[in-house]
């Protein structure tokens, strides 16, 4: 019953422990041998690997009695590993983003295991990218679609904070017409109406070669977002084709060097861009992994202990357990 209200009804352990008139320890314990087998089993079999990391917490120094230097103990971030297109869930969580990281973890497993993988699905992290291929050379790497608009999103941005500096010798203000359609720029063209999108166009035309030019990275912004959306239509190569360099010519045309540097980033991780075009694979369910990790800390009020820490989100997120606790959950009424 101890056991039950932490694992199956995600009870805090000091606030099972005050219910139930029992210790902290003793909560604690009864958790650890109901989860312990369950998370030390094998592996199941992972066809699309995905990595990604969350934020754990503050980082936690030591001091070192030998040489008086104070180093590092726990890392502020964890990396984790999920099983991206299979039931797995999260299969571990490992202190650290670095690729040393990755790749250790990746070769700690056993050689089937990791034979059985044919993609990795990452955002775009070049740490990740080199821990990849160093623990699984012979898989192929996908970059998730939404890192790549969000880094768009961040392009068209930079462009108009840029002008808008350097037309106005200041930051952006209600009276700037860029920056009074901010929103707008960032949100997709189908997801505007008609008259939203024509008044949004209309001011940026009327302020001349500053508005020009940031409608110059928005219609790149779309074009990438247009080449990403063939994503799961299993599209024909000249299709990406024509959508690739329609983007890469508008990217060109521009003058705005966040533009070139968004262009430059697409050529370096196209090869990573384009299996995700003809497989549809993303990293959604890591990122959705990520969001239940940092419930269960706020459920917790957060974790001084990181080891206690990655045993209860590696319990919170492995979908099998999540399903038969869905079952034994009695809902009001």
């Amino acid at each position: 019953e101890l056991a039950a209200a932490v694992a199956d009804q995600h009870r805090c352990v000091a606030e099972a422990a005050a219910f139930y008139g029992v210790g902290w320890a003793t909560v604690h314990k009864a958790f650890i041998a109901r989860v312990e087998a369950p998370l030390a089993a094998a592996l199941p079999v992972v066809r699309v690997l995905g990595v990604d990391e969350t934020r754990r917490g503050k980082p936690v120094w030591t001091r070192d009695v030998g040489t008086g230097r104070w180093v590092l103990t726990h890392d502020r971030w964890h990396t984790g590993f999920v099983d991206s297109a299979g039931t797995g869930g999260l299969l571990a969580q490992v202190e650290g983003r670095s690729a040393s990281v990755v790749s250790t973890w990746l070769l700690a497993q056993p050689a089937p295991w990791r034979a059985g993988i044919t993609h990795v699905t990452i955002d775009l992290s070049a740490s990740f990218a080199k821990g990849v291929r160093d623990g699984l050379p012979n898989a192929t790497l996908v970059a998730d679609r939404y890192h790549v608009v969000a880094l768009a999103n961040q392009t068209v941005t930079a462009v108009r904070q840029r002008v808008v500096r350097e037309h106005e010798g200041r930051r952006g203000r209600k009276v700037d017409p860029a920056w009074r359609v901010r929103r707008r720029l960032l949100t997709g063209h189908e997801h505007l109406r008609p008259e939203t999108f024509a008044k949004m166009w209309n001011a940026l035309i009327d302020t001349g070669d500053p508005g020009l030019e940031i409608l110059g990275a928005y219609i790149v912004k779309e074009d990438l977002r247009a080449l990403l959306n063939l994503a799961g239509t299993h599209p024909e190569r000249r299709e990406i084709s024509a959508a690739l360099v329609s983007f890469y010519e508008h990217a060109a045309a521009s003058t705005a060097p966040e533009v070139h540097r968004l262009a430059a980033t697409v050529e370096k991780w196209w090869p990573a861009i384009l299996a995700g075009l003809e497989t549809g694979y993303s990293n959604a369910r890591s990122e959705g992994y990520n969001r239940l990790a940092k419930h269960e800390g706020r459920n917790a009020f957060g974790f001084r202990n990181p080891i206690n820490q990655r045993r209860r989100i590696r319990w919170a997120c492995t979908r099998k357990h999540r399903r038969e606790a869905a079952k034994n959950t009695d809902l009001p009424g």
